[in-house]
């Protein structure tokens, strides 16, 4: 368990007590015992996401096998999630457990899973309050909850794009007219889901987006997480998007060289070939 894996102010025991307790928080001593225990939840999942982003998504399942239960019912706790930190923070430990790359049905199952998870955290409608009449407004739309999760994460990508690129009336590119503040919220917006390839076309327009503004729009914290999940080929992204990535943002050229001298200086290739091809994939 959490306790024995070097990380031991991990409880997950007693945080997965307390949510089977709270359940879904609709009596009065339930939500008072959340707003009670709300900053060190939020201490806790901080701590919890802080270890997540450095181990692969099975690796943390086999090493926290409680944290699936765990997140799946603060997800549905409108008293947690209502804390926009909590909210947050659960969004950025999912992405942790989704595997880019899935090699059984099992994966995929846990990728639906989380992926339905972070639709729900994302979306807000009047059918959210209540789970039975969520269901029966999916199946009059004639999707299953999994499709009606998926369509949405793509629709709402599609229309953030097309938000980004503008329109072409007559030549006219209004582009500009996307306020610096708007394309700055839409890059932290997408934090804690760049790992997720329904996101990719998001990622790869704000990256080659250019207001015309003086400084740059784009968050810091979004390019370092980009460039991260890159050179980790968590992501995949054009050569274009990387180029304009490095190029608005010098510590990810620094980060991304740094990266390639450690590979090249700390594993024994067997041929020139072999260590030509890992230069070209670095795009460097």
């Amino acid at each position: 368990m959490a306790q024995n894996t070097g990380a031991p102010k991990l409880n997950f025991e007693y945080w997965l007590d307390k949510a089977v307790e709270w359940g879904q928080a609709t009596t009065s001593e339930s939500q008072k015992d959340v707003c009670l225990h709300l900053p060190q939840l939020q201490e806790f999942l901080n701590q919890t996401y802080e270890t997540l982003k450095h181990m692969d998504s099975i690796v943390a399942i086999q090493q926290f096998p409680l944290i699936g239960q765990l997140l799946g019912r603060l997800c549905w706790n409108p008293f947690v999630i209502g804390y926009d930190e909590s909210q947050k923070t659960l969004m950025w430990c999912l992405c942790c457990l989704y595997s880019c790359e899935p090699q059984n049905p099992v994966e995929l199952k846990a990728n639906s899973w989380i992926r339905s998870l972070l639709c729900h955290l994302l979306s807000s409608s009047k059918w959210e309050s209540n789970e039975a009449e969520t269901s029966t407004f999916i199946s009059s739309l004639g999707y299953t909850s999994a499709d009606y999760y998926c369509h949405l994460v793509k629709n709402m990508v599609f229309l953030l794009v097309t938000e980004l690129r503008g329109n072409q009336f007559n030549g006219l590119n209004i582009q500009g007219r996307v306020s610096a503040s708007r394309v700055n919220a839409v890059s932290l917006f997408c934090l804690p889901l760049i790992t997720l390839p329904d996101l990719t076309p998001l990622l790869e327009t704000l990256l080659l987006y250019h207001g015309g503004a003086s400084k740059e729009v784009l968050s810091s914290e979004f390019l370092e997480a980009v460039n991260e999940a890159f050179l980790k080929k968590k992501i995949s992204l054009p050569k274009s998007a990387v180029f304009s990535l490095w190029l608005r943002h010098l510590p990810s050229l620094e980060k991304a060289t740094l990266y390639l001298l450690d590979q090249l200086l700390s594993i024994q290739w067997s041929s020139l070939e072999e260590v030509a091809t890992v230069i070209k994939d670095s795009l460097l």
